[in-house]
């Protein structure tokens, strides 16, 4: 009787293991749909004269100028994968810097009550300060290398690693949290293996949103006498009114991102499933 349960188990299993495979299936193929009818409509538009090529350059004409930058350095003087490896750079040294400071501080102001009362009013300070307000002052500390600009990213991203990772321990369950205490556990022992667990959830969100804030700075920390990064392709596209650049540009810094937000995505889901499973 046993042995029938668990077939009909495994059998459910099996079942329910095709319905979530076809769903996922079903889910990315409406995703290509979508961005397929999107450029559609938008070559159609500019065939049938709706939009000013020279204004709205097609999407045929946008990757052509995509594939030639692999192998031309004109008009900014760097193939599209200098530009890339350079922006990789200046991005992801400010996002793992913030990643790295925000998110212990967050989770160590969300727990700590003395630790909240002395870095919040300060943190309540910088928050509100624009990314791009920080310009001038880092210029005068840095000059215009890499650390500059890294720094630049680094006030975009670390805002959102510290709210987030602060408000996901806060919403920690009180009763894992009184369970913890009643078999024992020190305050540093709940902290750690009850209250940064149960914040991945919200710590991961803030991660996502400041991976997009990091390129949606880059363009502005490029801006401090670059000579190489797809911001700068940007600024010399719309120095020379090349439209297609500027776009070009945009779409690598979309597909960038999108992988990036892929890794992290996998990343989450392999950590959270982990942890998970090791409460089990």
């Amino acid at each position: 009787m046993a042995g029938a349960d668990l077939k009909l188990l495994g059998t459910d299993y099996q079942i329910w293991k095709k319905k979530q495979r076809r769903e996922a299936g079903q889910y990315y193929l409406l995703c290509l749909v979508g961005i397929f009818c999107f450029f559609a409509i938008w070559q159609i538009a500019v065939t049938a004269g709706l939009a000013n090529e020279r204004l709205l350059p097609s999407p045929l004409q946008v990757f052509e100028t995509i594939i030639e930058k692999f192998y031309q350095k004109e008009p900014d003087g760097n193939t599209m994968l200098v530009n890339i490896c350079a922006s990789l750079q200046v991005a992801l040294s400010g996002f793992l810097l913030a990643v790295v400071i925000g998110i212990p501080l967050g989770l160590v102001m969300g727990w700590f009550r003395l630790a909240e009362a002395f870095f919040r009013p300060i943190f309540e300070l910088v928050r509100p300060v624009p990314p791009i307000a920080w310009i001038p002052l880092v210029v005068v500390w840095f000059g215009i290398g890499l650390q500059a600009k890294a720094l630049i990213i680094f006030f975009s991203a670390f805002v959102p690693c510290v709210i987030n990772s602060y408000t996901g321990i806060q919403l920690t369950n009180r009763t894992y949290i009184n369970v913890a205490r009643t078999f024992g556990a020190s305050e540093t022992e709940i902290f750690r293996k009850v209250g940064i667990p149960s914040s991945l959830p919200m710590v991961f969100a803030g991660v996502r949103v400041a991976l997009g804030n990091s390129w949606s700075t880059l363009v502005a920390a490029e801006m401090l006498a670059a000579t190489a990064g797809l911001g700068y392709m940007i600024q010399q596209g719309r120095t020379l009114a090349r439209p297609d650049l500027v776009i070009a540009g945009m779409v690598v810094i979309g597909a960038i991102g999108a992988v990036l937000s892929g890794i992290l995505s996998y990343i989450e889901k392999r950590l959270i499933k982990g942890q998970k499973n090791e409460s089990n």
